[in-house]
């Protein structure tokens, strides 16, 4: 991860600086318990991506996009329910396809997920992000599939965000499978401990992916 510097803000935001721009994933730190430590209003973001609408990936999002005029990447059907908050941004809104930023290009990928806003109104598919030519890439909230096999075949990854926190998502088990999918050891684990449904033992897991085995 030579010239990328990740900062862990817990459950599955991550923040990601790299060519000069501070990429920001999933925002959700006010009404996480696990980061009470963190102040949101010190938090940088020029653009952030979202990988679906359930709150605890977009609590945060509007308030760090309207200080820091950040930039949010999400799916098509997302912006809608921003604009009938009343809030107002500069928004990128695609499908699942290659777009070239400042800081490189973004493809979504499949992700084995659900979506909805608070209110359970729809909002479009869940996704994941590959980012490249930093070969980085956040599988968001998704169960394990076989499609993530394609990513290995087809890209070289230097590292990836992976959830293993099981009941909501992969497990840790799932997790290093779609690891061996991926082709990557690099592994970051997210989505998990922030509730009670979700608490691993993170020893264990470190064990497991070392050791290759579940």
């Amino acid at each position: 991860m030579s010239g990328i510097r990740v900062t862990y803000y817990g459950h599955s935001c991550f923040g990601v600086e790299a060519g000069g721009k501070n990429l920001l994933f999933d925002p959700f730190i006010t009404e996480n318990k696990m980061a009470e430590h963190i102040d949101v209003s010190a938090i940088p973001a020029d653009y952030i991506l979202l990988s679906h609408a359930h709150f605890d990936h977009t609590k945060d999002v509007f308030a760090i996009a309207q200080r820091t005029g950040a930039t949010i990447i999400a799916n098509w059907e997302i912006p809608p329910g921003t604009l009938t908050s009343g809030y107002r941004a500069r928004i990128h809104e695609y499908r699942r396809r290659n777009f070239a930023f400042p800081f490189g290009t973004v493809k979504m990928v499949y992700a084995l997920h659900g979506s909805s806003f608070d209110d359970g109104t729809y909002s479009g598919t869940a996704d994941s992000y590959l980012d490249t030519p930093h070969s980085r890439v956040l599988l968001g909230d998704t169960a394990l599939h076989y499609d993530m096999k394609l990513l290995g075949k087809h890209l070289e990854i230097d590292f990836a965000f992976l959830p293993i926190g099981d009941n909501y998502t992969m497990g840790v088990d799932d997790a290093l499978i779609a690891s061996k999918y991926i082709k990557c050891d690099n592994i970051i684990g997210m989505h998990f401990d922030t509730v009670p449904f979700i608490r691993i033992d993170k020893d264990e897991a470190v064990r497991n992916f070392k050791t290759g085995t579940n």
